[in-house]
């Protein structure tokens, strides 16, 4: 299967205005999230989608190869979805640009499925909570599951609610966290920009809900990898921390 990775980014975050090109150990945000997503074993190449001429100029000043895109949407999934219209390959890896810490191995495992279930549309990683103010914070997505590991719903709360007897150990034991690296089917993709948004995707703004409003199966994988997004300034400081000792910065 021909895969390929696209990550969306743009200026315009209410949170952090021109965070993919803030700067992070010497390097913008965006350039580590491509450099990282490129080290994948299972893509035949990587794309940055943006409506910003000067993500363009940046992301080309450090080799990426660049789609431009309207800078009319709202979710980054159909900013993607328009990207692939231009590029021939089965599986789209979606990787947001926040996501400095992703580790090109996650990719591996999130595309690992589709080799054996040819009716699957879509993967989401998802990763135990492990850290009690990561279940409160808004910019957490929160992911409950059924008993075969698809999704059932996301949200910015904290969910599922446990008992007050039971919240010491409530993080451990039943709290997950959407990761974005999202891979998608190519029709999977298209039927996704083709679908009316959702209330509940308007009101959480998670793009899953789209697909789960509408009766799509989300089947999401775990992953180990501890990795932190970046939404805000002190979350910069905070992964500009971790990631000062991490081994994969000298493979690009």
């Amino acid at each position: 299967m021909k895969t390929i990775a696209v990550i969306p980014a743009r200026m315009g975050s209410s949170r952090f205005p021109g965070k993919p090109v803030a700067k992070l150990l010497g390097r913008t945000m965006l350039e580590h999230v491509y450099k990282r997503v490129a080290l994948s074993n299972v893509l035949h190449a990587t794309y940055i989608a943006t409506c910003d001429e000067e993500i363009r100029r940046v992301a080309q000043e450090f080799g990426a190869p660049v789609i431009m895109t309207a800078d009319t949407h709202e979710r980054a999934s159909d900013r993607v979805a328009e990207a692939a219209v231009k590029i021939e390959a089965e599986l789209i890896v979606m990787v947001q640009g926040d996501e400095p810490m992703t580790h090109p191995d996650m990719i591996d495992a999130a595309v690992e499925p589709f080799r054996h279930d040819p009716q699957l549309g879509c993967v989401n990683l998802v990763r135990g909570i492990d850290n009690p103010a990561d279940l409160h914070d808004f910019n957490t997505i929160k992911v409950v599951m059924n008993q075969r590991g698809d999704a059932l719903y996301m949200s910015r709360q904290p969910i599922p609610t446990a008992p007050a007897s039971s919240r010491p150990n409530f993080p451990h034991a039943f709290a997950y966290k959407q990761v974005c690296i999202i891979p998608f089917r190519r029709e999977t993709l298209f039927e996704f920009a083709r679908l009316p948004s959702t209330p509940l995707e308007k009101l959480e703004s998670v793009d899953m809900l789209r697909l789960l409003e509408h009766g799509y199966r989300v089947k999401m994988v775990r992953t180990e990898f501890n990795t932190q997004a970046v939404d805000t300034p002190a979350d910069l400081e905070r992964v500009a921390r971790l990631m000062k000792a991490d081994p994969l910065l000298t493979s690009y």
